[in-house]
């Protein structure tokens, strides 16, 4: 049988949580607001589904652009390409 090619598959190991991390996330991850121009990274929390971006983009930095409804629009470049990510709250982490 052929292997499948979901937008999930071969994540065993990037999508993983601790044993400290499991289950469901604080309401406040929901609720985090980002300013444009902050400079924010990718890291994905497998355990809320909705606004996730692809796994290839997890640890990606790049610039909050805007909001589009209550997720953000993430700039950054790939290699000399600029792309443009819209990503839940949950899975930005606001770097300093």
């Amino acid at each position: 049988m052929k292997s499948s090619k979901g937008p999930r598959s071969r994540t065993r190991k990037t999508l993983r949580k601790s044993a400290r991390e499991k289950g469901k996330p604080p309401v406040t991850h929901s609720l985090r607001e980002f300013n444009e121009g902050d400079t924010v990274s990718v890291r994905i929390n497998s355990a809320v589904h909705s606004g996730m971006p692809h796994p290839r983009f997890n640890g990606v930095t790049g610039t909050v652009q805007g909001k589009q409804g209550s997720a953000f629009i993430v700039r950054f470049k790939d290699g000399n390409k600029p792309k443009t990510l819209i990503v839940g709250p949950e899975h930005l982490v606001e770097q300093e």
